[in-house]
This record gives structure tokens, sequence and C-alpha cells, in this order.
């Protein structure tokens, strides 16, 4: 089978760098008009050729770069593991290929363009997680389109796929209203990640319904300086009937905490989560909380890739993914 001709092996011909191909065969400015129809024609006569897409948008071969931050894989995120395999089943299922970059934190800071676009391996790329915003800069300037997914920035004009934090969390406290509890509080820290202040949102609203107002001491911070998940009750003046976390990791960190005080879940106090891990499922008591469609997400975020490398100019999507409350063993209904 003879070699796939790449965006690099066109850049080297005409002595210019891979993102200034992709710029030209993306049809993004920054490229003089002259070297744009320079290098189309040099691709044409090398054999170049990006099949996307049949008229349904989710049909085609192509690379599809999958880059994660390596802060993510440092603290154990099996999330984006997850996420990562369900993006791999649904290109197969379409005759593409993923491949997966993990980028340092260091390079996060340094703005450094990944290596999958600096050599021109792929045709688009899916971007998992938070990442600083001169980095998203630097890649956008690159001409190589991308999907974020599991992130987003109102004041950037991308394409997202976000899971329905908001909704999701209002649907986990109207839960534990539902069930009688009236002193609720927040476990996370507010502005610590997008998701975190998007569920303490859903929070305050599904509270504010209620007829109860959201104080500072309602909230209980649950990361470090680092991101790390650190959790103390010590500060907590009285406790409540019931803790909504922002995700199952601190639920989970929180039961261990409550059971060093002979605090007994859910007879004494309730317990919800977020995002329906495993750990949700292995805790003792289970934990109530809302599940995440992971594979939903992935889905969506392949098909809106496809979409802009179908048609590059084509106004920028913000898809968000309703989950579903998982009911367990955690919470007690308050007579």
């Amino acid at each position: 089978m003879a070699k796939s001709v790449r965006m690099s092996d066109i850049a080297e011909k005409l002595q210019v760098s891979t993102v200034t191909v992709s710029k030209a065969l993306a049809g993004k400015d920054g490229v003089s008009e002259e070297l744009r129809i320079k290098i189309q024609q040099l691709a044409e006569e090398m054999g170049y050729r990006k099949k996307v897409g049949k008229s349904d948008g989710i049909s085609g071969y192509c690379n599809i770069g999958v880059i994660i931050s390596g802060q993510y894989i440092e603290k154990g995120h099996s999330f984006y593991w997850t996420l990562y395999e369900r993006i791999l089943y649904h290109l197969s299922m379409i005759g593409c290929l993923g491949i997966l970059e993990i980028v340092p934190a260091a390079s996060d800071q340094k703005m450094q363009l990944p290596r999958i676009a600096q050599e021109g391996r792929v045709d688009g790329i899916i971007l998992m997680g938070s990442f600083p915003d001169q980095f998203r800069s630097t890649l956008t300037n690159s001409g190589v389109p991308f999907v974020i997914l599991d992130s987003f920035h109102a004041k950037y004009k991308q394409d997202s796929v976000i899971s329905d934090g908001y909704y999701g969390m209002y649907t986990v406290v109207q839960h534990l209203l539902q069930m009688g509890h009236r002193r609720i509080m927040f476990v996370g820290t507010v502005g610590a990640t997008a998701s975190i202040t998007d569920r303490y949102y859903g929070y305050c609203r599904a509270m504010m319904e209620a007829g109860i107002p959201v104080t500072d001491d309602m909230v209980l911070p649950d990361r470090d300086e680092n991101g790390n998940i650190t959790l103390s009750l010590d500060n907590i003046r009285q406790l409540p009937t019931a803790f909504a976390c922002n995700c199952d990791n601190t639920a989970h960190q929180l039961l261990t905490c409550l059971k060093e005080r002979n605090i007994r879940v859910p007879q004494d106090i309730s317990v919800t989560g977020f995002d329906n891990f495993i750990v949700s499922e292995l805790s003792t008591p289970g934990i109530t909380t809302y599940g995440v469609d992971v594979d939903s997400m992935a889905k969506e975020s392949v098909a809106q890739l496809l979409r802009r490398l179908k048609t590059p100019n084509a106004v920028p999507q913000h898809l968000i993914v309703s989950g579903s409350l998982m009911v367990r063993d955690s919470v007690q209904r308050v007579l």
C-alpha cells in the first residue's frame, strides 16, 4: 500500500511550515493567495486526500487527534480515559483513526502547539478538558479544526460539547428537596473549574426556587491550590442534613470523613455526587448521583468535528448533553 501523503510532506517540499499548509488547505487567513494556490496544486500532484464525510456528515475516513492535558492523567481522571475509549469506538464505526497525545502541563503554559498538529498528522482535533486561553489561541491560529470536549468558555466562538452540569445538579438538589431536606450544603470549590461553577449555579437555582437563600457558609470547598481534592469538616458550624457534592470522587472522600466522625450515611446525613463514576457504585453505601452520558458526549464531539471538517465556515455550535439521576442508598428521607 502506498504511503499516505501528509501535510508535513507538502510543507517540506515547499520549505514552509505545516501550519501554513494546514491554513492553505483549510481556506484560512494568514496565507497569501499565490502561496495558497501553490500549496493546493502541490497537494493535488502529490495525491494528498482528505476524505471527510458523506451527505450524512458523520461518515468518511480521516485521522483525528485526541489531546488531553497531563494534569488530568497525573490525577487519575478515569472519566477522560472512558471518554477517550468511547471516542475511539465512534471513530472506528465511521472508518476514522484516533491518535492520542498527552500534553505535559509545562507545554500548556509554554503554549506549544501539539506535535500531531505541528507534524500535520491529523485532519482535526478533539481537545478534552480545560486548557489555558493562550494554548487554545495557539491551536486556533494553527488552522487545524478542533472541538472542545468537557469545557466551555462563552467568550470563545468554538465548537464544544459539555455535560449538563447546571441542570444536572439542579436535578440532584431537587431530589434532596423532595426527600424533605432543607439544610443542603454544596461541596465544591467554586471557580476552580467551569464544571464546578456550573454545578454550583444549578444548586443555587434549586435552592432559590425552594425559597432557601444560599449563604457563604453553605459552600464547602474541596480543592487545594493545585486542584487536588481535599476535605475538612472542621470549620462547619452546623452540619447540614444533606451534602450535594460536585463530583463522585469528592462524595467518596466525604463518606470517609463522616465515617471518621462516626456520622452515619444516610441515617444521620445524606450525600449525593455527580458523574456516576465507578466509585459511586462501589462506595458503601452506594452514592446517589447524576449520571453523565459519556457515550453521547463522545459521539457528539466526533459528529461535530466532522461537520467542521466538511463545512469549515459553519457557525460554531455549543452542545449540552443531558444525563439522568441515579438513585442509590446514600439519601434518606427527612421526616
